[in-house]
């Protein structure tokens, strides 16, 4: 989702046909902060992003420490589903 506030813009049939009620397994994958992702993944939904402030280093080692993977993806699937 690019951008929350034009997505909270559209209409009601338009956000049911995105993100169906009916559909709980949600994951959100962020690389900054989770914090607003709860009101679209939802209470059963997980979000995976980093909520710390000041990590310096390459991507790839920020991704590792603070569990961006693929292995952490597959496993927030995995317990929404």
């Amino acid at each position: 989702m690019p951008c929350w506030e034009i997505f909270d813009a559209q209409s009601d049939s338009y956000k049911e046909s995105i993100l169906p009620s009916s559909v709980t397994a949600r994951v959100s994958i962020e690389a900054g902060s989770t914090f607003g992702w709860e009101k679209f993944v939802g209470a059963k939904g997980k979000s995976i992003g980093v909520d710390t402030f000041g990590a310096s280093a390459p991507g790839p080692l920020l991704y590792e420490k603070f569990g961006i993977t693929a292995d952490a993806v597959a496993a927030a699937c995995n317990e929404v589903m």
